[in-house]
């Protein structure tokens, strides 16, 4: 076995504990990703020779190639910090990925995660790689580029922040949980009643990608066909009873909404903004391509 066999069996046998710390410091599979490779060619480079801990070593290589791209995926906003899409499952077109089924096996809350969205970058990696992978604070200084007395502050003020809002990011998910499943209810039974009771009087329904009838024929819009109108878009809910009924409730690049797939059919999603109890906006989108590059995860 040469010596790169070799340096990429050890890195595969760590493959797990750095994925979870990737999977933390940025809620995103395919950034998870990047960061790997990253770490995976800059061992290639320097080799094992004077590492006395590998292990430790490749942690400090993610951590710091992830507090790169939080601070790049900073500075390309120009709005304030929006919380982004994390995601716990990333559904492929047969619903499932087992790499992903791991990363949920691995008991990562998706509030905790939300909320993780919201630290600082330097915040964000001090209070993961501490708190979450009890690295010490000696180690983590110089990835921040601070001394151990302020990474331990930045952990700290990470720490209080999760603390105060994981709660309320629960709290608002289990709200508007509550609204999508009064709304699948109401669908599956066809209660006109019920659904208008969750849906805002100036409601928009936009179907993206969705097939539609035209003169008997079914063809793919070029533009999203527009339904306003609480009236109507329930009507439209009740035609499409059926696919309620094959629903689960999901997160749809962040916003609430639904993944519905029925026997012989494409996948199709639902999202919805929800910002009091009723529901303003639904956005419908079915195709494969357009999904893929979405981040769906379910509830």
């Amino acid at each position: 076995m040469d010596e790169r066999d070799w340096l990429a069996q050890r890195f595969e046998e760590n493959r797990g504990h750095l994925q979870a710390v990737a999977y933390r410091m940025l809620g995103s599979s395919s950034e998870v990703d990047d960061a790997l490779q990253e770490a995976w060619l800059r061992l290639a480079r320097t080799g094992d020779k004077d590492i006395e801990n590998l292990r430790g070593w490749l942690t400090t290589i993610v951590g710091r190639v992830c507090l790169d791209m939080l601070r790049s995926r900073r500075s390309r906003r120009e709005d304030p910090l929006d919380v982004r899409a994390v995601e716990p499952m990333l559904l492929h077109e047969d619903g499932s990925d087992p790499e992903h089924q791991a990363m949920l096996a691995d008991s990562v809350g998706l509030a905790l995660l939300v909320v993780l969205e919201t630290l600082d970058p330097a915040e964000r990696l001090a209070f993961v790689l501490h708190d979450m992978f009890a690295v010490p604070f000696d180690e983590i200084a110089p990835i921040v580029e601070r001394t151990p007395t302020a990474a331990r502050q930045l952990a700290s003020r990470a720490r209080r922040r999760v603390q105060g809002a994981d709660l309320a990011v629960e709290r608002d998910l289990a709200r508007q949980r509550e609204v999508v499943d009064a709304f699948i209810t109401a669908a599956r039974g066809g209660d006109l009643e019920a659904l208008l009771a969750v849906l805002d009087p100036d409601v928009v329904a936009r179907s993206t990608d969705v097939m539609a009838r035209t003169d008997g024929i079914l063809v793919r819009p070029r533009t999203p066909v527009v339904t306003r109108g609480a009236t109507e878009v329930a009507r439209q809910a009740m035609i499409f009873a059926g696919v309620a009924g094959a629903s689960q409730p999901a997160l749809v690049d962040g916003r609430p909404g639904l993944i519905s797939s029925l026997p012989n059919s494409r996948l199709r999603v639902m999202a919805f903004t929800i910002p009091d109890q009723r529901i303003t906006e639904i956005d419908v989108y079915a195709d494969p391509a357009r999904l893929r590059l979405m981040e769906l995860a379910v509830l």
